[in-house]
């Protein structure tokens, strides 16, 4: 493992695409808008939509995709892994939910693949990996402060607010850290390279998380300090200098945005079935 490969954050940049410019309470009203319609279907048709239009917004944002590949790669690597595993657990809980059976290739056992299956695993995978684009497009066009702006402003209490927008502040730190970190123990001679058996590196990997832990703690418990000592959390109610006034495009896109959820929940209590199955 060498520096080259922990070259990628997620965390917010300012690439002045048209989604930047939208409100802070717009893009937590899209982001969550988004989470409850994926939530709420099964509809493989939908989760495409959903999907393209998430990639096309992920794109929108003008961050280059050398930025989240590692993340890409890593999500797409445990959902795969994932539906291994639901298959393992539960081998015919697709054709229990699409009540048919249609065997391509007959294994001992409960273990014959089915088409039912199969598409079972794919929608659900699709419905998970959905959520992958809007979380990165939130995250990469929504600074911290103006976020926690947004937070307070439709009622969460600013102490709270607060707390989040330090965390999300705090992530590329702590890639910093841990990257600082790792140079150091292998300076000392530990191996992170392929030549190290893979439960070696895994076991040298846990010797980084501790100092880690203990250098996190460390400057958590400077900035508590910090705030302390400058009164925060003294008075009932705060401004924020990132705050923005809803324009007529942050009022045009969530009154969109609640149409889309509405529509959404009505077809989820109008249909008879849970999945779409068109075979």
């Amino acid at each position: 493992m060498n520096s080259s490969k922990m070259k990628f954050g997620i965390s917010y940049v300012d690439t002045h695409s048209p989604l930047h410019k939208l409100n802070g309470i717009t893009k937590f009203a899209l982001f969550m808008a988004w989470v409850t319609v994926v939530l709420t279907t099964f509809d493989l048709r939908l989760i495409a939509v959903l999907i393209a239009t998430g990639l096309l917004l992920l794109k929108m944002t003008k961050v280059p995709v050398s930025v989240y590949k590692p993340l890409l790669i890593g999500t797409v690597s445990v959902l795969m892994m994932n539906a291994l595993f639901m298959f393992l657990l539960a081998p015919q809980q697709g054709t229990e939910y699409l009540g048919a059976t249609t065997v391509l290739l007959e294994l001992p056992g409960p273990y014959s693949i089915t088409q039912e299956t199969l598409f079972y695993l794919v929608t659900v995978t699709l419905k998970y990996f959905s959520m992958f684009p809007i979380a990165l497009v939130f995250v990469f066009t929504t600074h911290p402060t103006e976020f926690a702006a947004s937070l307070n402003r439709i009622g969460v209490p600013y102490k709270i607010a607060y707390a989040v927008s330090l965390t999300l502040r705090y992530l590329p730190e702590v890639k910093k850290d841990f990257v600082n970190i790792m140079h150091a123990q292998q300076a000392r001679g530990l191996d992170l390279s392929k030549n190290a058996p893979l439960f070696t590196r895994i076991q040298n990997v846990a010797k980084i998380l501790g100092p880690l832990i203990f250098s996190s703690l460390d400057r958590a418990d400077e900035i508590s300090n910090a705030m302390i000592l400058r009164g925060f959390g003294r008075n009932k109610g705060r401004t924020w200098y990132s705050m923005r006034p809803l324009a007529s495009l942050d009022k045009f896109v969530l009154l969109f945005i609640a149409l889309i959820v509405v529509a959404a929940l009505a077809k989820r209590y109008y249909e008879t079935q849970l999945f779409w199955y068109p075979f």
